[in-house]
């Protein structure tokens, strides 16, 4: 836990700072190929627009990274935020076994946050974790800048595994 006191800034990462475009070949197939999915991750390209306002907002606020991706994925998730030059901030993932949806579990974990300190913005794009943000008050930037994927977004409602 930090002694931070300035306000967050919650960056989501798969398709708000990384380019998952490569390795959507993964979940397009039947069945879905998780593993897989989440070991190409380390090769994402980064989005330049999340980038630049992770960086932009980590002049005022402490960042912190809040993702779908499950626990295992911490190591490569931690190499590649460092190697992409992001701000240093904690990182908040999903238990191994949690297959609840991103919006119900990222609204959670933004709820007990904000009980301790001041969310100044959450960056996402699913769509659906940013209407119950915006619902419960918080300041939402959608990330709109890389290509929408049909098979995350049923990957993120329906399977709860990103």
């Amino acid at each position: 836990m930090t002694n931070d006191n300035r306000p967050l800034a919650v960056f989501d990462l798969d398709g708000t700072l990384a380019d998952t475009a490569h390795r959507q070949r993964f979940l397009e197939r039947s069945p879905r190929d998780w593993d897989a999915f989440f070991a190409a991750a380390q090769h994402d390209p980064p989005l330049a627009e999340g980038v630049a306002l992770a960086l932009e907002h980590a002049e005022r606020c402490e960042v912190l990274y809040l993702t779908g991706r499950p626990e295992r994925c911490r190591k490569d998730t931690e190499a590649w935020l460092a190697a992409q030059g992001l701000p240093e901030g904690r990182i908040r993932m999903r238990r191994n076994d949690d297959r609840r949806p991103a919006r119900r579990t990222k609204l959670e974990i933004l709820r007990g946050l904000a009980r301790d300190r001041e969310i100044r913005v959450l960056v996402d794009d699913d769509e659906l974790v940013c209407e119950d943000a915006e619902r419960a008050g918080f300041t939402v930037v959608r990330a709109r800048w890389a290509a929408a994927s049909a098979a995350l977004k049923a990957a993120q409602e329906r399977e709860g595994r990103t």
